[in-house]
């Protein structure tokens, strides 16, 4: 036993002597960078034309969903921050492009009011993933992501710029690129192209126009590959679109102001879906003027709203709520030009508003075609793409789970 502990502490000894003990810390290699493209207004169906050969390659060498669901109303601003926080737009607060807070008076908020856009009021119900990510000590940077503009919960991304829809699409891939020069790690970026969207509005979804479109977003898809790999920098691409588009016509359009009168409401969005507010002392005359089945809409009030929508809840929505036909718009009054090209916001269940989902990158299989799923699917999946803990949200990773390696 004396001899045991004598070589035991000889043992001891000649390890606390050994330069090997005090091993340097080993540097960690950052993950590679999430980046997250948006191509609004790009329907599921695009993606077969045969115009888009970048993407295809993309979804061709890593993962793709045969459709991707948007949230309902199936319009810009909801679906965005859907896409970023897991939250379905009755919970997340942008519950339309256009709403009203009363607890935010005499402000109306539109994706053309800046003031209010950059304002964390109408935002911070919930934390985006960039607001996440930099609490953890991960840097962000956004290139024109709805609700970017905003300082959320007193958090907004390391890098971040104001909307310019002037900025051509070439500059805001090469700003992209120019973020992940800086020697500083950025974890997770966006960027978003809306030419698609604008080009689906003005021409409609079948036109020669937005086949022209898809092919010249693909090419700044290209320009982006092609700045990775001369850079050597292996990303997480996630490409999505918010909603898809359908076809409307000047003979599809439903007048509220043919059921009321203007001294008996005022409306809050339209096209696709109007939120209608009866003046005080005209609940009743507006309630029998509109809910139910009309030709090509249906009314509710917005507690009786389809449960499926996952829609009515939020103070933020309208008393009644009016949901056109697929194809059919609603409008208070005379339009300043003919009704034509492309609209959506319609039931998002319609394949016409389905979205694309393609992933590519070191953390995503190959070849893998994932069924249709909902967009709120899409948060739990870049934050374990960005080494998060999973978080609260109407999201699950299950329907993904499969892309992943």
């Amino acid at each position: 036993m004396r001899r045991l502990l004598l070589l035991a502490c000889l043992l001891l000894a000649a390890c606390a002597g050994s330069p090997q003990v005090a091993l340097a810390p080993r540097a960690v290699a950052p993950v590679p960078p999430v980046i997250l493209v948006s191509i609004d207004g790009f329907r599921a169906e695009y993606l077969s034309r045969g115009l888009t050969p970048n993407i295809t390659a993309l979804a061709a060498s890593g993962v793709r969903a045969t459709a991707m669901r948007p949230s309902f109303p199936s319009v810009t601003f909801p679906n965005h921050y859907t896409l970023v926080t897991g939250f379905r737009p009755d919970r997340n607060g942008i519950v339309n492009n256009d709403m009203t807070d009363p607890a935010i008076p005499g402000v109306r908020f539109a994706m053309s009011n800046r003031a209010a856009v950059g304002d964390g009021r109408w935002w911070d119900d919930v934390d985006p993933v960039w607001v996440t990510a930099e609490q953890a000590g991960k840097r962000t940077a956004t290139m024109f992501w709805p609700g970017s503009e905003a300082a959320i919960h007193g958090v907004r991304p390391a890098q971040w710029l104001a909307f310019d829809g002037a900025m051509p699409d070439d500059t805001r891939v090469d700003t992209v690129l120019g973020w992940l020069d800086d020697p500083r790690h950025f974890a997770f970026l966006t960027l978003y192209f809306d030419g698609v969207d604008h080009i689906g509005h003005d021409f409609g979804p079948d036109s020669p126009e937005i086949d022209a479109a898809l092919a010249a977003v693909d090419a700044r898809i290209g320009r982006l590959r092609a700045g990775l790999a001369a850079r050597g920098i292996i990303a997480n691409i996630v490409i999505v679109s918010d909603h898809g588009m359908t076809a409307i016509a000047p003979d599809r359009v439903i007048r509220i102001d043919r059921l009321l009168s203007h001294d008996r409401f005022t409306m809050i969005g339209g096209w696709a879906l109007a939120g209608i507010t009866p003046l005080p002392g005209e609940d009743s005359a507006v309630a029998a003027a509109l809910l139910g089945r009309r030709d090509h809409m249906q009314c509710w009030r917005k507690a009786d709203f389809p449960k499926r929508f996952h829609y009515g809840n939020n103070r933020r929505i309208a008393p009644i709520l009016c949901l056109a036909d697929a194809g059919w718009v609603i409008l208070d009054r005379e339009p300043k030009k003919p009704v034509a090209g492309g609209a959506h916001g319609y039931d998002n269940f319609l394949p016409d508003m389905a979205a694309i989902f393609v992933g590519n990158g070191p953390a995503f299989r190959s070849a893998v075609t994932l069924p249709a799923f909902d967009n709120v699917d899409v948060y739990p999946l870049l934050l374990k793409l960005l080494g998060l803990p999973p978080r609260a949200s109407d999201g699950r990773i299950e329907p993904v789970r499969a892309a992943l390696r």
